[in-house]
Formats: structure tokens, C-alpha cells, sequence
């Protein structure tokens, strides 16, 4: 027989966390038909000598609802062997809404998100009210990697309520309609219902976002009524009760209760803190506890900081200060020119270091940076020194630094400011643990402030590579297997036969993201960061190439994955 693709040589790693093994894949409509010595010719073949053949990557928490529509290949996670992703976490979803109401998403999504009103009303073709309505959109949708998304509850709610979304708490009639919705999407294929209480997702007026005005009540009954249908996971962006042990314990027993009376899969993403780094060890405790009650709850973790990327080609902290907001509304061949000027740079200097008396900073927004926990990225190397270390050995002030180095560099540099995960150590705890998953890249949010696309490189190329701390086996493990565990993806995340064929064909020795570069191809030409990688030689989507060495082969084979 021949088969449609055949992968050549290479040395599996199923996904499974088992030991490697040399192999060939063969690929039949869409499916993995064989694996072993395949002596049969195919349409396709791909020579895998010296590579890693994995399963394709499955990121659980994105926010591409919007790019989806403008974006055919999934960039920039498609870059990174990222194979199928989960949208609508947050409570932050396109649906359900009808077209008319369409700032209500807006209002939800653009600040909270980083998402350019313009970009969306320039880039979406509004089709849909209800999501089961939503879903068909995105399945009639040319897609490079597949989709599945959750029902967002500030959507819902603004659905539901109109302007007393953001301002009232539900009635009981209201309450039952959003269950009713959540039923409804779940049934038709939404992979469940996901929420935000974070003080961190405002609107652009600095007011909550919709689903903050929830009661608890609110959240549990719709929770309640999706366990109701046996399918569905709850994601929520959680509370910040704070240090005070009364309130902490109020939160983990609403979260382990709820997990337990609903029956349904929990889950919500946890980072360590350099402020608070006692914080997060107790939530891992929640989840065995919940666990030993009856329930579950899966913790989501990253890779490495959650950092906000600095640049003079994007933002830098100072943008909206005095002096420097003349500055950085010229063209940036101005800006290099007065940079140089000594008497101006030192003037710059004497404004950024003054007291910050500015807007209230949410979420991922650049802020006045403590330079010993700023560092620069002219490359990807992720062990480098502060700011204030090397502002230190040259006898500078670090923003005399920054700018010396933005020029020496062209602006073709980044200064990477962590907001959360600044002990690696306590990176590395959180990715090891039993209840944890590695992902959380928020892929299509906050475009133009992170690029966390490349969470799943950096795992290879750092904790495996670089750090030995992680085998490449456990590591594949945790961003195939179990991520497609998690969200129901029982078709995806294992490489054996009748498995759908997603796979990442790399070289486990140069495997890793490249620096990002900041792009104007956003709808209305609004900016975000982008970023490819190194060492994948091929992506495979349902059987069809779908990048080779970063580049779109024309395929479009991704799906909607209704679960």
C-alpha cells in the first residue's frame, strides 16, 4: 500500500513518558496508521535522521478567539510545535454576543487582554449570537492547527444582562439563563465554562470586567449546571485573597467544594511571587487535599517568568512620562538621533528616576521597573545578569544602560521585566508536580507586552537541554499527553495508531525559540511581538505538513476539536 505521509528515520518519543525508540511513522487520512519499520512508499516523506518524532504540543490556555479569524496558521504558537490550543479562558470569549452588542466584548477584552478594539472590528466578521452558533463560525473557519474553546462568563453575562452585567448582581432568572446557555454550549462542543475574579482584568475605564460582579452563588449554580450534562471543565483566573489565613482558607474551601459537589475538572494557572514566595506552595497542598474529598482540580504552570518585553521598537516604562512621551511619539530614526544627544539622555534619565505618580497599572502593562529584576535580551540566553548588576560594573544608571544598549543594538533588543516566577527553583517544583500542567502561554492576548508562544521551546531547550533537569521524555509528557488529557482531547497528545497525526519532528540538540521581533500585521495594522523558533524541521496537523523550518507549507488542516 501507500500511505499519505511517512516519517523516516527518526527516534519516537510517544508521548507516554516512556523510554525513546528509532521508528518509522506512517500517515493515512489523517490518522497514524503504522508505527515501526515501514517499508511501503507514501505521497509524503519527511527524513527524521537525528530528530525527535513527538506528538504535536497541546497549549490548554490561549486567548486566540480573535486571531482565529485572521490569523489562518495559529502563529505564534504554530512556531513552536504547538499542534491544537484551548481559547476562551478567563471568561473572556467572542460568544455568546450578538453583533450589535460587540463592544460588550470589546469592553471585556481590550484592556484585560491586550486586544486592539481596531484589530478586532477591522479583522472579525461578526456571523453568530449564541456560541453553539460561535462554534459553527469557527469550524466553517481555514485553520492551520486546531481549536477548542471554552463559554466565557463575561460574555455570557453581558449576553445576558446587558449593562447591569457590570454594575448588578445576577437575579435568579438571570442565573438560570446563563445556565441554560452553559448547557447548550457544552452540548454542542464547548470544552466547558471559564470565568475571571482577578482584580487584574479591568475594562479600559479601569472598571471590573463583567464577570467580577458574579457573586460566588452565580459561579457555582452555572458550574453545578454544567455537571449537570457529565461534560465540561471549570477554568477560573482566580481570587487574590492576600496573606490573611481566614481569607485564603474561605477561598480554597469555595474552590475544593465546588470541585467536589460539581464532579467537574478544575483548573486554574499558579505562579510564584519574589513579594509573597510563601503564596503558592499551599495551593498545591489544595489540590491533593481536593483530590483526597473527591474531587480534582489540575494546576496550570509555565516554563519559566511571566515577563513583560521591553523595547523602544514597542513599549518601554517610561512611554507616557514627561519628556519621554515627546520622545517616543517620533519617528524611532528621531529617536536614535536624540538618544545620542548627551544633555537629553542625561534628562531622560533624571525623569525616569523619579517617584511614578501615573495611571493604576493592571495585568501585564509595562511598569516602573526595579532594575535588578529587569535583564536584557539581545539573545535568547535566559541566565543573564540584571540591569542593576551590569549598570553596576560600568558605573551607569540603568536607563543610561538601557539606552546605550537599545542604540548599540539598533533597538533590535528586549529588556525582559518578570511579574511573577522569578525563582526558577520554584519553577522547576511546580513543573514536576503530579497535579500540574506545563502551559499557560496566553497565546493572542497581550500581543504587543509578552510572547509566551515559546513556553514549550523554552522547556526543551532550558530544563531539558540546558538545565538536564528534566528528561526529554517527562518533558514531552507534560505538553502532550497530559495537556490533551486534561481538556478531553483523547484522540491527540500520544503517538500510536489510530491517534489523530499531529506531530513535531525536531532536533532535540538546537531545538528553541528565536529572539521575538515586533510586527505590524495585525488587522488595521495594529502591532503584537512575534516569535519562531529553532530545530523544528516539520509540524504535522491531521496528517498534512504544516510548517516546515517556520515556513507555511499552504496547508490548512487544522479543526475545530469539539469535545
Amino acid at each position: 500500500m501507500s500511505y499519505d505521509l511517512l516519517i523516516k528515520g527518526g527516534t519516537v518519543i510517544d508521548g507516554s513518558g516512556g523510554a525513546r525508540y528509532r521508528a518509522d511513522v506512517a500517515v493515512q487520512d489523517g490518522r497514524i496508521a503504522a508505527i515501526g519499520r515501514v517499508n511501503e512508499r507514501a505521497r509524503q516523506t519527511i527524513d527524521a535522521e537525528g530528530h525527535i518524532v513527538s506528538p504535536g504540543f497541546v497549549d490548554g490556555h490561549t486567548h486566540m478567539d480573535a486571531q482565529v479569524f485572521w490569523d489562518p496558521i495559529g502563529s505564534s504558537s504554530c512556531y513552536h510545535g504547538v499542534t491544537s490550543v484551548v481559547m476562551g479562558n478567563c471568561g473572556f470569549t467572542l460568544a455568546p454576543c450578538k453583533p450589535e452588542d460587540a463592544d460588550f466584548v470589546f469592553r471585556n477584552l481590550e484592556r484585560a487582554e491586550d486586544l486592539s478594539r481596531d484589530a478586532m472590528l477591522a479583522g472579525i466578521d461578526w456571523t453568530w449570537e449564541t456560541f453553539p452558533e460561535f462554534l459553527d463560525a469557527v469550524d466553517a473557519l481555514p485553520k492551520g492547527i486546531n481549536y477548542a474553546g471554552y463559554i466565557g462568563h463575561s460574555a455570557l453575562r453581558t449576553h445576558t444582562m446587558g449593562e447591569r452585567a457590570f454594575t448588578d448582581p445576577a437575579t435568579e432568572d438571570d442565573v438560570k439563563t446563563m445556565q441554560k446557555a452553559v448547557q447548550e454550549a457544552v452540548r454542542a462542543g464547548a470544552i466547558g465554562f471559564s470565568t475571571s475574579r482577578t482584580r487584574n482584568h479591568v475594562t479600559p475605564d479601569d472598571q471590573p470586567v463583567a464577570s467580577r460582579l458574579a457573586e460566588w452563588n452565580e459561579v457555582r449554580a452555572i458550574v453545578n449546571a454544567m455537571g449537570e450534562t457529565g461534560k465540561g471543565i471549570f477554568e477560573i483566573a482566580g481570587e487574590t485573597p492576600g496573606r490573611n489565613p481566614e481569607r485564603i482558607r474561605e477561598y480554597f474551601d469555595r474552590l475544593k467544594n465546588l470541585a467536589v459537589e460539581s464532579g467537574v475538572i478544575q483548573t486554574w494557572g499558579m505562579f510564584s511571587a519574589r513579594a509573597a514566595p510563601e503564596l503558592w506552595r499551599p495551593y498545591f497542598d489544595l489540590v491533593d487535599e481536593t483530590a483526597a474529598a473527591g474531587g480534582r482540580i489540575v494546576v496550570q504552570v509555565h516554563s519559566r517568568a511571566l515577563n513583560v518585553l521591553l523595547s523602544f521598537k514597542s513599549n518601554t516604562p517610561f512611554d507616557k512620562w514627561d519628556v519621554w512621551k515627546d520622545l517616543r511619539a517620533l519617528p524611532l530614526d528621531e529617536q536614535k538621533a536624540k538618544l545620542r544627544d548627551s544633555g537629553f539622555k542625561a534628562k531622560l534619565v533624571e525623569v525616569a528616576s523619579r517617584e511614578y505618580k501615573g495611571p493604576k497599572i493592571v495585568g501585564a502593562e509595562p511598569r516602573p521597573p526595579n532594575w535588578n529584576f529587569v535583564y536584557p535580551m539581545a539573545n535568547m540566553d535566559y541566565d543573564q545578569p540584571s540591569m542593576a548588576d551590569l549598570a553596576q560594573q560600568k558605573g551607569v544608571h540603568p536607563v543610561e544602560l538601557m539606552i546605550d544598549l537599545a542604540l548599540e543594538h539598533d533597538f533590535d533588543i528586549f529588556f525582559r521585566q518578570p511579574l511573577a516566577n522569578e525563582n526558577q527553583d520554584h519553577v522547576l517544583e511546580m513543573i514536576k508536580h503530579p497535579r500540574s500542567v506545563v502551559t499557560f502561554s496566553d497565546s493572542g492576548a497581550h500581543v504587543s507586552q509578552i510572547m509566551d508562544s515559546s513556553l514549550q521551546t523554552h522547556l526543551l531547550s532550558y530544563w531539558v537541554r540546558e538545565k538536564e533537569a528534566l528528561t526529554l521524555e517527562e518533558a514531552i509528557r507534560q505538553i502532550t499527553y497530559n495537556t490533551a488529557t486534561l481538556w478531553g482531547l483523547h484522540d491527540r497528545g500520544l503517538l500510536r495508531t489510530g491517534m489523530a497525526a499531529d506531530l513535531v519532528v525536531f532536533d532535540p540538540n538546537t531545538v528553541g525559540a528565536r529572539l521575538p521581533e515586533v510586527v505590524y500585521d495585525l488587522p488595521a495594522g495594529a502591532r503584537r511581538l512575534k516569535q519562531t523558533a529553532d530545530g523544528i524541521k516539520n509540524t504535522v496537523v491531521n496528517g498534512e505538513i504544516l510548517l516546515s523550518a517556520n515556513e507555511h507549507d499552504g496547508a490548512l488542516p487544522g479543526r475545530l476539536l469539539r469535545v
